[in-house]
């Protein structure tokens, strides 16, 4: 595959990036996505990340939210959440996925985050991530597994269900 670009998304993205947010799913209102979908691009707590073949064609997006501090600990458990990762079904399998979760480590660090979290379907989503190297843990919800990246030192990592966060 050609080098990617991968950027911030720009208002202007919103109609290559249309049938993939349709795609995955739970869209109610599609005049209120298209509405609100700028906003989602100036917000300084959401990195909406996409990847741009040399051509200017879009492969893919990721949306990651920054929680924010933490209320017990500020900023030494910073979250994000990872709501979406989405290639373009022809692009699959060629490193765009992993490219775009690339980014939002990269996000996830300038910010800077402790933690990113994810939740994957056990189908196909969960597979791919493991495919990258991310390792999974059980959701508590039949059919998804739970994801995280610490980005701490090694030395102060404690796994999720025994942080209490």
């Amino acid at each position: 595959m050609p080098p990617l670009t991968l950027r911030p998304a720009t208002p202007a993205d919103f109609p290559a990036l249309r049938p993939m947010l349709l795609d995955m799913g739970f869209v109610e209102d599609e005049e209120a996505l298209a509405a609100r979908f700028p906003a989602f691009c100036d917000r300084e707590d959401f990195g909406l990340l996409v990847a741009e073949d040399p051509a200017g064609r879009l492969l893919g997006y990721a949306w990651v939210q920054d929680y924010g501090p933490h209320l017990r600990s500020g900023d030494s458990h910073r979250t994000a959440k990872l709501h979406d990762l989405y290639t373009v079904p022809e692009a699959r399998r060629q490193g765009v996925a992993r490219s775009l979760m690339g980014a939002v480590e990269a996000w996830a660090r300038a910010r800077p985050l402790r933690y990113v979290f994810w939740y994957a379907n056990d189908h196909s989503a969960a597979p791919a991530y493991e495919r990258m190297g991310y390792r999974s843990a059980g959701a508590g919800q039949e059919g998804y597994r739970f994801f995280e990246i610490d980005f701490g030192e090694a030395n102060t990592r404690t796994p999720h269900p025994l942080r209490g966060s």
